[in-house]
């Protein structure tokens, strides 16, 4: 796209500038959170040619995915949080479970996690009444893993009085601590990741998708201004992350297990104010 373009979009108010994460420069590919690890092999991969090409954009991603995979931290962060609690795990106990930094790179070590009797799980992982094939919690449901530390079963939940699910209610199963039974039964349910209560961090996501609807918004016959994307961005406020993430800065990336790849934002995170952006989903559109 042309530079006189891209600048109408920074005058226009429709992006906060040259470095917006959705803006296809340097500078917005860097603070999205794209490495130049990821770029230089992008470069690579597609070559020099005299003719005019068109490369898809998912190959640019399917690269960034390529390099995180093997260096970015795991961690556990939940979007739309609701709470859960464990019926019959003790009231005043507080433990720590252990879970791996990087299954791809063993030197990455583990972390310890804390964990208690309320945690906070993601909103779409209860339904009430499940729908056919659906793995995860619900009133007399399978048993799921939470992420680490124990099997857990739902009971049942509690709800506002506008008819709202605001809590989860589950037993566990005191012998399955890491996650695997102690008498090798069978799992059927998911894995559900988690961050404990008492000592979640609140941070800020904002979840980027691709600017434009057309993928060739600069063609001649074309208004680049009609084939903006309303939804090219989501802020979702109030989200919950594990312990580990309080101190984090730019330019770390991780992936919210589950969820996708993320870096903290260099321009407008903080101590105060954590605040994450998606770089790229976990899901790969790339055809190899």
């Amino acid at each position: 796209m042309s530079k006189r373009k891209l600048r109408a979009l920074v005058e226009k108010g429709l992006v906060s500038g040259w470095d917006d994460p959705r803006m296809p420069t340097l500078c917005g590919l860097r603070r999205r959170g794209y490495t130049p690890a990821s770029i230089r092999n992008f470069a690579n991969r597609i070559g020099v040619s005299k003719a005019d090409s068109t490369v898809e954009y998912s190959f640019l991603e399917h690269c960034l995915r390529e390099d995180l995979n093997m260096t970015a931290q795991r961690a556990m962060v939940v979007q739309r949080p609701l709470k859960l609690t464990i019926t019959n795990y003790p009231e005043d106990k507080c433990e720590t479970v252990t879970v791996e930094n990087n299954p791809n790179d063993p030197n990455a070590g583990t972390r310890e996690v804390p964990f208690s009797r309320t945690v906070y799980i993601e909103a779409d992982d209860f339904m009430e009444t499940p729908i056919p094939k659906y793995k995860r919690l619900f009133p007399g449901g399978p048993e799921c893993r939470l992420k680490g530390a124990y099997l857990i079963t739902c009971t049942g939940c509690v709800k506002d009085e506008a008819g709202n699910v605001v809590e989860v209610l589950c037993e566990y199963d005191p012998d399955s601590r890491g996650g695997d039974p102690a008498d090798g039964r069978k799992v059927k349910g998911a894995t559900i990741h988690w961050v404990d209560c008492d000592t979640a961090v609140d941070c800020e996501i904002r979840l980027y998708d691709n600017l434009f609807t057309d993928p060739e918004p600069d063609a001649a016959d074309k208004d680049f201004l009609a084939c903006l994307n309303p939804n090219s961005l989501e802020v979702l406020t109030g989200c919950k992350a594990e312990s580990c993430l309080a101190n984090a800065a730019a330019p770390a990336h991780y992936q919210f297990l589950r969820v996708g790849y993320f870096c903290v934002d260099s321009k407008d995170s903080s101590p105060e104010h954590l605040v994450f952006n998606r770089a790229v989903a976990l899901k790969d559109s790339f055809k190899k």
